[in-house]
């Protein structure tokens, strides 16, 4: 079997008030938050589905199912830590990630760097592996109406020594 596993992933929230708006494990100043739940972070939601299924793990729904109670308004740092240690014990590391957010509202730019670092951390990697891209769709779509928030992301796992 190859010493490389790529993995993608992909994750979409409402946008709803009485939410706190988490990307990357970052709080971003908005009047509305992304329902799930979780907290909802679509961006590192979509990393951890990347990641499990780069390793062949299946996806976030079936590690961290919406019936566990225990999950519940979870920081989903936790959540992609959890399916990093997982991969982990199937003998891979991750080698980078390239991710995009899409949305029409809030204008995320200012928050790349923060988001970047943010991914960064849960992975337990460094920032310089972790790309972090925020498009709009130019009002198309429920996006681009300013009704949710999706991410996209791409995985590269290395197996590691060893395994």
């Amino acid at each position: 079997m190859s010493g490389w596993r790529i993995g993608q992933g992909i994750d979409a929230h409402r946008l709803v008030a009485g939410r706190a708006l988490v990307l990357g494990g970052v709080e971003i100043e908005y009047e509305r938050g992304l329902e799930g739940h979780s907290d909802g972070d679509v961006l590192l939601h979509a990393v951890a589905d990347a990641v499990l299924g780069a390793a062949g793990l299946g996806d976030l729904g079936r590690h961290f199912p919406s019936s566990r109670e225990d999950l519940r308004g979870a920081d989903s740092s936790r959540l992609l830590a959890e399916a990093v240690a997982l991969a982990r014990e199937a003998g891979f590391a991750v080698g980078n990630v390239d991710a995009t957010v899409v949305a029409q509202v809030p204008r995320l730019a200012p928050w790349q760097e923060p988001m970047r670092a943010g991914v960064a951390r849960a992975l337990g990697i460094e920032v310089e592996r972790v790309n972090v891209k925020v498009t709009s769709t130019d009002g198309l779509g429920a996006m681009g109406r300013g009704e949710g928030i999706s991410a996209l992301a791409v995985v590269l796992l290395e197996r590691s020594r060893g395994a």
